[in-house]
């Protein structure tokens, strides 16, 4: 089984609202966040955080969109360990103990670095997933060197 973790922007374009994501990026993100639900495994902190995250800007009733019912699914499963796994992480200077500590990381996305702690800290080596947000893509050789597996759904959405 697949373990990911899922920044929010990726449910925020599979909602296809509030984002500038063509309809490719929005596909691509719909049906990686299917997949996780079929079959995959999502990683999540124990702190409920990246759940907040979702709550913020996704409708944990589940409804209108794919991204909603992603929110909903995770939020119902985040204690079965088959499906979700919580691991714990403490909040230091750079974030968060698990955050590599490489220079070349000291610009990444204090916001993101929840997702990078909790794919360090999960036994089940998670690739995360990236949909809009261009501060992955900039950092991706520095995220890699440090062991961080990226997938971009929306490459035609990276600068340059």
């Amino acid at each position: 089984m697949s373990a990911y973790v899922v920044d929010v922007n990726v449910p925020i374009v599979a909602n296809g609202r509030e984002t500038h994501a063509d309809l490719d990026c929005q596909n691509a993100s719909v049906n990686a966040l299917l997949e996780i639900v079929q079959s995959g495994m999502l990683a999540l902190d124990d702190q409920m955080q990246i759940l907040d995250l979702y709550r913020q800007h996704l409708n944990p009733a589940g409804q209108p969109g794919v991204g909603d019912a992603f929110m909903q699914w995770a939020w119902e499963n985040q204690a079965v360990a088959e499906r979700c796994e919580q691991v714990s992480l403490t909040a230091d200077t750079k974030g968060f103990t698990g955050f590599p500590a490489d220079p070349t990381l000291d610009q990444f996305d204090l916001a993101d670095r929840i997702y990078v702690a909790v794919a360090k800290a999960s036994s089940n080596e998670p690739e995360i997933l990236n949909a809009v947000d261009s501060d992955w893509w900039e950092h991706r050789n520095a995220l890699a060197q440090n062991g961080i597996r990226v997938e971009f759904l929306c490459p035609q959405h990276m600068p340059g």
